[in-house]
């Protein structure tokens, strides 16, 4: 059944379209991801799903009785009431439930995702205010849950709740997401907004990446190919004196309809160019503590006896719940905040420059270029003098979008113009706190690789996995109680280092049993010993697999021609459905293929 129906669905701002003829439909069951740039219009489609934007043209259809919520990209300020007002607020109020129902889920959905129901909501930090929005929006029981960057301003605990709980729950998804580990986990279906269409790929994220990289291929050379013919009947209309006769005019009309096609076409944008300004190198030794200890008046330890060596080149990530301290730390680290014990030593030629996850320093009023540069026409990037405009075209800003006030700009659009003012200021230790929140995957590709190459050092707060993982070279880990723990690597790092240590201990009454022989238990319905019909399968099945994959080859280029989406999209429904089908036929394919070759031995 479908719970959410799109058809034909535009969008204009004024400038090219946001949403061009877009159809899209969601299905009982479907957790489905939207991808793309920033700025793209994930946003608008988000808000016209929901209902709370009303397209330029197009039907939107809700299937009869089917309810939903949305979670927003942004928290409101100043919303009045505690938390257990904002949560009730979320009821359906023409729910046939009783009230002792009603009353048990918001009791439960605050105590399980750790709130306090009498506090206030403006007293709440972001993370918190984040949970309790969530709260709110599960409280109507939704048929189909909106979510715009759920895992923004959460620490890891609540994600890796949220995760189980929407898994668990069964509640049909259309979300976005910066945070690929979330992404990974829970989507079943992705779906890209490019140049105003949108693309689906019935598969996980990684499969999505690899043919996304051949249709990417698939556009460039059909692209190649028009151009070409597109210059070669631009020559002859130019060499031949007849071009414009009777006999001529078809092929002159053709070449006007060639020219027009081009002239509509969108290029994919590039991806963005970011340097750090480095400073001088820094000491041997960048900060070094001993024993610090810090409290805020009380006898609540928010750090604990704890001591710490950075040196330079070292990547350091924080890990740990909302409110643990790690805010702090980093302070403390920064030489912003004196420790209440211990104390705490700094380096020589420390250059420190500090991303403020709150991005309190973007001035709304003001246009993106002169948030960057003020009255200046220059920024000073790696000790050479560039004009504003170009630099800002490195992170993915066209010059009318430089020129914008900064209040029209997406979450990520923001988090890149940060960015920006970052990379200008020469730096040999770099504090990020959430550098990661709504940016778009090529963005974050890109910063990861410069983070990686980059010779200072860095202090990393971040909720984002795979951030971590391909990042940093150790972890801190806030433990609760003031305590924190380094561990070498990132996030995998320390969780696979935690089961070890978990497994130790668990597996430690079995080994005082060293003389037991080891039970072998036979797996129930599983035969060693293959049929005739196994065998013809085990020989036959890398064929089939190779043909399917050739033939979702095929497809992916197929869907790349603009000709699939005329006629009010037939042949890209029956493109999209053929592959729905083959990603169900492949992967049937290779679990059948890996279970009779683990049966072989």
């Amino acid at each position: 059944m479908a719970l959410l129906s799109l058809l034909d669905i535009c969008v204009n701002f004024g400038g090219p379209a946001v949403l061009d003829h877009l159809n899209l439909q969601i299905e009982e069951g479907e957790r489905v991801c939207l991808l793309g740039r920033n700025g793209a219009g994930k946003t608008t489609l988000m808000r016209i799903a929901a209902g709370e934007m009303a397209p330029d043209s197009g039907v939107i259809t809700h299937h009869e009785g089917v309810t939903q919520a949305r979670l927003t990209q942004e928290i409101p300020h100043h919303l009045p009431g505690n938390v257990q007002s904002i949560v009730e607020s979320g009821l359906r109020t023409d729910s046939l439930e009783e009230e002792w129902e009603r009353d048990v889920r918001v009791d439960s959905l605050i105590e399980r995702l750790g709130l306090d129901p009498e506090k206030a909501f403006d007293d709440l930090s972001g993370g918190l205010k984040r949970r309790c929005l969530l709260a709110q929006a599960l409280a109507a029981k939704p048929d189909l849950l909106l979510l715009d960057e759920p895992t923004n301003h959460m620490d890891l605990e609540s994600i890796l709740w949220m995760e189980e709980f929407l898994l668990e729950e069964k509640i049909p998804l259309l979300f976005v997401t910066h945070d690929r580990a979330f992404l990974r986990r829970m989507a079943n279906r992705i779906i890209e907004l490019d140049r105003g269409k949108l693309m689906s790929w019935s598969c996980d994220y990684d499969t999505y990446l690899v043919r996304k990289d051949e249709l990417f291929i698939a556009e460039e050379r059909q692209k190649a190919a028009f151009d070409k013919k597109l210059s070669q009947e631009e020559a002859w209309s130019r060499r031949s004196p007849g071009a414009r006769r009777t006999k001529s005019n078809a092929r002159m009309e053709a070449l006007k309809v060639l020219r027009q096609v081009r002239a509509d076409m969108r290029s994919v944008t590039g991806a963005a160019k970011m340097e750090i300004s480095n400073a001088d190198r820094s000491g041997e030794r960048v900060v070094e503590a001993e024993n610090i200890e810090f409290s805020y008046g009380n006898d609540q330890k928010v750090i604990r006896d704890l001591t710490l060596r950075l040196n330079r080149g070292d990547k350091v990530g924080l890990i740990g719940p909302n409110g643990a301290g790690k805010t702090t730390l980093v302070k403390m680290l920064m030489g912003q905040l004196e420790p209440t014990g211990g104390n705490i030593k700094f380096g020589t030629k420390l250059e420190v420059v500090y991303f403020d996850q709150m991005r309190g320093l973007i001035n709304d009023d003001l246009t993106v270029a002169e948030n960057l540069a003020g009255d200046s026409d220059t920024v000073e990037v790696q000790g050479r003098s560039r004009h504003v405009i170009s630099y800002l075209q490195d992170f993915l800003f066209e010059p009318t979008r430089a020129r914008s006030k900064a209040k029209v700009l997406s979450g990520g659009e923001r988090n890149r113009l940060l960015l920006a003012r970052l990379f200008t200021k020469p730096a040999n230790v770099l504090v990020l706190d959430e550098p990661t929140n709504d940016l778009d995957a090529e963005t974050l590709d890109v910063l990861e690789d410069l983070l990686v190459e980059y010779k200072g050092t860095l202090i990393i707060v971040s909720h984002d996995r795979d951030f971590l993982d391909n990042v940093v070279t150790s972890t801190l880990v806030f433990e609760g109680n003031g305590i924190v723990t380094e561990h070498a690597g990132g996030y995998t790092d320390w969780r696979n280092e935690v089961e070890r240590i978990a497994n130790g201990k668990r597996a430690q009454p079995i080994a005082a049993k060293p003389n037991a022989a080891p039970e072998i238990k036979p797996v129930a319905g599983k035969s060693s010993k293959l049929s005739n019909k196994d065998r013809q399968d085990i020989v036959e099945l890398p064929g089939k697999i190779a043909e399917l994959e050739a033939e979702q080859s095929k497809i992916a280029v197929q869907l790349a021609d603009s000709e699939v989406y005329k006629n009010g999209g037939a042949l890209f429904a029956e493109l999209q459905k053929r592959l729905q089908a083959i990603d169900a036929e492949h992967h049937a394919a290779m679990q059948r293929w890996l279970e009779l070759e683990s049966r072989k031995g």
